[in-house]
């Protein structure tokens, strides 16, 4: 589990095809601390370290990971928003995070909003259900708060906004329309529609 608090920003110093695609992750984090089988989220996804190094670790994506992923995320040079696993007795600064990917979702719109920046948000609309204003959503790994809800006929716009420390601690500072996102729902939210289906 995580919390959706970004704690470093690692970069993919090397992507392999072995299989699975092996990828090289450099980043800050003391790797002393960090066990091989350890789970690291990188951009939202749930992935096991497998090998590492100093100021590197390394971890296999499976072919349904990167199907269900954003794409371009895992090649060499991409930035990856990164936390480590929560830990019992961690301050949950976020909401819950599984670590799960549910979809791909892009970026409609982005505007200037004081220093913060309003950003659109599309997803199919079966997903609109699952997201409601003032809720949480974790985009690329970040917890966030969702503004507001529009359920169009084709698809679920949602916005919120982003305050200049998040676009400074993450990736999302970049964030333009087209891009894609690595979206989770909160679990709640999941378990909720699963039972109101089966009513």
């Amino acid at each position: 589990m995580f919390t959706g608090i970004v704690t470093a920003i690692g970069t993919v110093r090397s992507s392999e095809q072995r299989g699975d695609l092996r990828l090289v992750i450099a980043c800050n984090y003391d790797m002393g601390g960090v066990d091989l089988g350890a789970s690291i989220a990188c951009s939202g996804t749930c992935l096991t370290v497998v090998d590492k190094g100093p100021d590197w670790f390394a971890v296999d994506v499976s072919s349904e990971t990167v199907s269900r992923t954003a794409v371009g995320l895992w090649q060499h040079g991409s930035h990856l928003n990164l936390e480590r696993a929560l830990r019992l007795g961690d301050e949950l600064g976020g909401h819950l995070v599984t670590g799960h990917i549910d979809a791909v979702a892009t970026v409609a719109e982005t505007i200037a909003d004081g220093a913060s920046i309003k950003v659109a948000v599309d997803v199919t609309a079966d997903l609109g259900p699952m997201i409601a204003p003032k809720g949480s959503i974790t985009l690329d790994g970040a917890s966030l708060t969702v503004n507001a809800v529009e359920d169009r006929d084709d698809c679920t716009r949602f916005w919120l906004n982003l305050i200049p420390h998040t676009g400074q601690q993450t990736t999302l500072g970049e964030i333009a329309p087209g891009r894609e996102l690595n979206l989770e729902i909160d679990v709640l939210a999941r378990y909720l529609k699963r039972m109101t289906n089966k009513m």
